[in-house]
């Protein structure tokens, strides 16, 4: 339980890791307020917000990190809505400077770190003459978290790219997975639990450069055309259904543009979910869950998160969830 809810703070992990937590060398900062992190700009506190320094530091974080800490990784914070009273235990995000490399390597494959931008990687790819990432283009977000829930776009996703990944798992052991340790389905992934990915070779197939950078040029304007792109969101907030497309069955239950608080489904992409400015995480998961009830109403098909939602609720301003079309008007 957090001690104030009003301030929301956690106490301080790191004097109970003494003496191995002075051998750390990455960032470790106590109520690290993750608002700052999330592209929605809501969340509470990380209890404790770690940023190893490098594969090496990580590893040994995790070994000596005793087993009943709850850890969670985060990535870009794109498709990440963390609640008000913040996330217990310990918070790894990997930095750029430490998980940001790309290595080409032969047969038209690549090594990327986790930390970097999808964005980026599509575009060392190009610049190297590998064509079958373009589909990273259009997608907000990093590599680790693409790698974790199976990201694509444009009739390609990540495990029909991903070759290997290296991961650190949860008792500090540095392991490599293949594409079917990984057991891919659509935007989910069966890898071990806890395991905190690293890096990922991709296999690609030869292309011309100028070629791919001008496919990439058109899915960008694609994107900055129908979805909003500059705006506080998580990017596409419900899987799509099978046989459907969940933006089309908001819009069907006439949930485009609807709000709550100062959070609104988007105008221009009726699966966007926006936080309009001061909006806090219970007005984004509230008008999500709202969206659920109508759609579930007028159409009798459940829609399902593809945002994660994690973190724990201040008093008074839970969310309870939608289901079985139980009745939901956002009230708590």
């Amino acid at each position: 339980m957090i001690a104030d809810t009003k301030a929301q703070l956690w106490p301080d992990l790191i004097p109970s890791f003494a003496p191995w937590i002075s051998d750390v060398r990455g960032r470790l900062i106590p109520n690290q307020p993750l608002s700052e992190i999330t592209w929605f700009r809501v969340g509470g506190p990380a209890q404790l917000f770690f940023q190893p320094a490098d594969e090496a530091d990580l590893a040994f974080f995790l070994k000596n990190l005793p087993t009943d800490i709850r850890l969670t990784v985060i990535g870009l914070g794109s498709n990440l809505l963390i609640r008000d009273g913040g996330l217990d235990g310990v918070v790894i995000r990997l930095s750029a400077k430490g998980f940001g490399n790309i290595e080409i390597l032969d047969n038209h494959r690549l090594r990327a770190g986790t930390a970097l931008p999808d964005v980026k990687v599509a575009t060392a790819a190009a610049e190297a003459g590998i064509d079958g990432l373009t589909f990273y283009r259009g997608i907000p977000g990093g590599i680790g978290g693409a790698l974790y829930m199976n990201a694509g776009c444009y009739g390609t996703e990540t495990r029909d790219r991903m070759v290997e990944l290296r991961a650190v798992t949860r008792e500090g052991e540095i392991v490599t997975l293949t594409n079917t340790d990984m057991g891919y389905f659509y935007r989910k992934s069966n890898g071990p639990r806890g395991a905190v990915f690293v890096s990922a070779v991709y296999q690609g197939f030869a292309g011309d450069k100028d070629d791919i950078l001008s496919r990439m040029r058109e899915i960008t304007e694609k994107r900055e055309s129908s979805q909003p792109t500059k705006a506080k969101t998580g990017g596409s907030t419900f899987k799509n259904p099978e046989g459907h497309s969940s933006w089309k069955l908001i819009d069907a239950a006439g949930c485009r543009g609807l709000k709550f608080g100062d959070a609104q489904m988007s105008e221009l992409h009726a699966n966007f979910l926006l936080n309009l400015g001061e909006a806090d995480a219970f007005e984004v998961e509230t008008l999500g869950e709202m969206v659920r009830q109508k759609v579930r109403q007028t159409q009798s098909i459940d829609l399902k998160w593809e945002i994660r939602r994690m973190g724990h609720f201040i008093d008074g301003r839970e969310v309870r969830e939608f289901m079985d079309g139980a009745p939901f008007t956002g009230a708590v």
